[in-house]
C-alpha cells in the first residue's frame, strides 16, 4: 500500500518535467551579437574612470584591477608590524627596567659590605 503510493507519488513528479523555453531565432541572434560585442570590451572601455579603479601594488599583492581596492593583506601586514613595534617596545621596557633594577641591587650590596665592614672596625677597636 505504501510502496504503491511512492510509486503514484514518483509517476507525478516524472510527469511534471519543465518545458524547455523555446527561443526564437530572432532572440539567439541578438543574444550571440551582444555576446560578441561584449567580448571585445576591454577593462578601459568598460571602467573608463581610472580615480575609481584601484590596481593593486606590491610584490605579493595580485595585479588585478578592480572598483574597490582590497585592503585585506595590508590590513593584516600593519597588524603584524603594529604587533611587531609592541613586542619591541615592552622588550625595550623591560631592558631597562632589568638595567635599572641591577643598579639598585649593585648599590645596596656595595652598602651591605660597607656596614658590615664599619661593624668589624667597631669590634676590632672595642678589643
Amino acid at each position: 500500500d505504501e510502496i504503491q503510493a511512492i510509486a503514484s507519488m514518483m509517476e507525478k513528479q516524472a510527469r511534471i518535467v519543465v518545458k524547455p523555453k523555446e527561443v526564437s531565432q530572432e532572440e539567439r541572434q541578438r543574444k550571440a551579437a551582444l555576446l560578441a560585442q561584449y567580448a571585445n570590451v576591454t577593462d578601459e572601455e568598460e571602467y573608463p574612470f581610472p580615480e575609481l579603479r584601484l590596481c593593486s601594488e606590491g610584490p605579493d599583492l595580485s595585479d588585478t584591477c578592480t572598483l574597490f581596492r582590497n585592503t585585506n593583506v595590508e590590513d593584516v601586514l600593519n597588524a603584524r608590524k603594529l604587533e611587531r613595534e609592541l613586542l619591541r617596545d615592552e622588550f625595550q621596557k623591560k631592558k631597562e627596567q632589568d638595567k635599572l633594577q641591577r643598579e639598585k641591587d649593585k648599590l645596596a650590596k656595595q652598602e651591605r659590605k660597607e656596614k658590615e665592614k664599619k661593624r668589624t672596625q667597631k669590634g676590632e677597636r672595642k678589643r
